[in-house]
């Protein structure tokens, strides 16, 4: 996509947060790497998802500085909840200060840790899952969640940067590729169970939209 079409995407969808466009700002000049962060149109994507949803309790695998994780908290009713995990701890503090400056700081409860030893812990049952974590760990991520009990009927499944820049199809992946070799395993995964239906969405990176049977 060209950047006078993102523009336009941009300038005909609705406007994006103060505190989101701070975020975003403080994480290309605080953090490696600040292309991670979801940005102003996909996350409204995420948090127009959540309203059509309606879940309870979220979990998101892959804080980051914390701007996906906003915007589903934006999208929760008062009473719900999402915990995000994200393995970085160097990342607290941009996490800390802007979730406290959120109105919606008191639906988000933080964890620090790799997500398949955090996760089973936390005795939850989501309605709505977002991955963006370590994208070698993918496959694991749906493991743990279909075959550990920690989504249901009608729960939904995002999976995050799932076209990998194009690299998903390339004839011949390098064998110490990991992480697109784990996206590749995750899509086929998702393609091959019958406890689930899906549709690759390609904004930005791509999302795999899950709903599990």
């Amino acid at each position: 996509m060209n950047e006078e079409l993102e523009r336009y995407i941009r300038n005909y969808s609705s406007p994006e947060d103060e505190l989101l466009a701070q975020l975003e700002s403080e994480s290309y000049m605080r953090v490696v790497q600040p292309q991670m962060v979801s940005g102003h149109v996909q996350g409204l994507f995420l948090t127009m998802l959540t309203r059509m949803i309606r879940p309870r309790r979220v979990l998101e695998i892959g804080t980051f500085t914390g701007y996906a994780t906003l915007c589903f908290a934006e999208g929760l009713p008062d009473d719900g909840l999402i915990d995000t995990v994200e393995i970085e701890d160097e990342l607290e503090s941009i996490q800390n200060e802007f979730f406290a400056r959120s109105p919606h700081a008191h639906k988000i409860r933080r964890h620090i840790g790799s997500a398949l030893e955090v996760v089973p812990k936390l005795g939850e049952c989501y309605d709505l899952v977002f991955l963006d974590g370590d994208k070698r760990e993918y496959p694991d991520y749906y493991r743990m969640l279909l075959d550990g009990g920690l989504v249901r009927s009608g729960s939904y499944i995002l999976a995050d940067n799932i076209l990998w820049y194009g690299k998903v199809v390339e004839q011949n992946i390098k064998t110490s590729d990991l992480q697109t070799l784990g996206i590749v395993e995750f899509n086929r995964m998702v393609r091959d169970d019958d406890r689930v239906e899906n549709v690759i969405v390609p904004i930005r990176d791509g999302i795999n939209l899950v709903r599990v049977k």
